[in-house]
C-alpha cells in the first residue's frame, strides 16, 4: 500500500484534488504536484518508468557495491509524473556509506531543491556561472554540472539535461567527490532497451521526508 502523497517542495501533507478543484493543494506552496515514493522493486521500477514524462536517469553501469534504495515521482494522472528520482546507496572510497539521489525535473516543480535543502523551486540566482563543477555522461554525450550551495551535510550539483533539471545530491557532503571525480554514466531508464536487472537494498530513509 503506498503512503500518502506529499507536497514535492516541503513534503508537508496535501489536500487531495476535490468537488472545487482537480489540483493537489499545499498549505504552504499552494497547487503542487504530488510527490510519490516509490519501493526499490521491480513494481517501483516499472510504475516510474511508465507513468514519468521525463528522463527517468540511473548510473550504469552501477560502482561497485552500489544499490538502487528507491524510486519517486511528482505528477498525477492528469499530468504524468513531472518529475522523477531514482535513489541509491553504496561505499565511498574512504568515507564509508554514501547516499546519492537523481532527480530529471521539469521547471519548477521544486523537488530537487526540496532534497537539496533550498527554499525555491529551482537552483536559484547565479547557478551556472562560471565554468562547470563536473561533467557526467548522459546519453553518451557530456553534460556540465555546478555545485549549488546548501546546507552543509551534503553535496549538491544541478544541470540541465533534454530541456529539464538534472539534480545529483549525496550525502555526505564529502562523497560530492563520486559525482566530480566518477565517470558515471546515465542512462534513461524509460528507453526500451532499459529492462536492467538492477540491484535492490533497503529502502532509502532520504525518501520519507
Amino acid at each position: 500500500m503506498r503512503a500518502a502523497p506529499t507536497c514535492p517542495r516541503c513534503f508537508g501533507p496535501l489536500h487531495a484534488p476535490s468537488a472545487w478543484s482537480s489540483a493537489w493543494r499545499c498549505d504552504v506552496h499552494g497547487d503542487v504536484l504530488p510527490f510519490q515514493p516509490l519501493p526499490p522493486s521491480s513494481a517501483g521500477y516499472t510504475s516510474v518508468r511508465q507513468s514519468t514524462v521525463v528522463p527517468v536517469w540511473l548510473p550504469w553501469p552501477l560502482p561497485s557495491g552500489w544499490l538502487v534504495t528507491g524510486f519517486g515521482e511528482a505528477g498525477d494522472d492528469r499530468t504524468g509524473a513531472r518529475a522523477s528520482l531514482v535513489a541509491l546507496a553504496g561505499p565511498s572510497v574512504t568515507l564509508g556509506p554514501t547516499d546519492l539521489v537523481i532527480i530529471a525535473e521539469e521547471p519548477g516543480v521544486g523537488l530537487g531543491a526540496s532534497f537539496a535543502g533550498l527554499d525555491g523551486p529551482d537552483p536559484g540566482g547565479g547557478f551556472g556561472e562560471g565554468p562547470p563543477n563536473a561533467k557526467i555522461d548522459v546519453l553518451g554525450h557530456p553534460t556540465a554540472l555546478w555545485c549549488v550551495a546548501g546546507p552543509a551535510d551534503r553535496a549538491i550539483y544541478a544541470g540541465e539535461a533534454l530541456g529539464n533539471w538534472i539534480w545529483a545530491i549525496c550525502w555526505p557532503a564529502e562523497a560530492g567527490c563520486l559525482i566530480a571525480l566518477t565517470e558515471l554514466s546515465l542512462r534513461d531508464l524509460r528507453d526500451n532497451d532499459q529492462d536492467l536487472d538492477l540491484p535492490y537494498g533497503a529502502f532509502s530513509p532520504r525518501l520519507t521526508g
